[in-house]
């Protein structure tokens, strides 16, 4: 298993971040590698919902897996090539004062063999791309940013 991580902290509330999150279908709105997007089910909230997203020439669906209003949303992803095994992103969400901390992990997991976890290693450096350009997407779109973004990948 690897992880690509991002983080920054918005001068927003959780409730601010949560409803930009939550409106599930609509990441396209500000997520500058996301050309299109919107809900495949019925289900407009909650563990459940698919949407698929084109990123490129690639579609995905993205299927809810938790789904904590102001704390936490994750996702798995289909339709990425077989070789990345189970890959999922985790929004999380914190408070601070009046100003809120947003920050997504995608983790990827491979498989337990050396190669399956190379495989994995080697795919953090274009999700770690993506995971910024999605928190600054984000950010930009809430329209308030604090001094600055931090991103980690390991």
């Amino acid at each position: 298993m690897a992880l690509a991580i991002g983080e920054t902290v918005v001068r927003c509330s959780a409730d601010e971040v949560w409803a930009v999150l939550a409106d599930f279908g609509q990441i396209s709105r500000w997520a500058p590698n996301v050309d299109h997007s919107s809900l495949t089910t019925a289900q407009t909230e909650g563990v459940g919902m698919v949407r698929r997203v084109q990123v490129g020439r690639n579609a995905l669906l993205e299927t809810v897996t938790e789904w904590k209003p102001n704390e936490a949303l994750a996702y798995t992803i289909e339709g990425l090539p077989n070789f990345l095994g189970v890959v999922t992103n985790r929004w999380e969400i914190v408070p601070i004062g009046s100003s809120t901390s947003i920050g997504l992990t995608v983790n990827i997991d491979a498989g337990e063999r050396p190669p399956q976890k190379l495989i994995a290693n080697i795919a953090t450096r274009p999700f770690g791309k993506a995971v910024r350009k999605m928190i600054d997407g984000l950010e930009h779109y809430l329209g308030h940013t604090d001094a600055e973004s931090q991103e980690d990948n390991q």
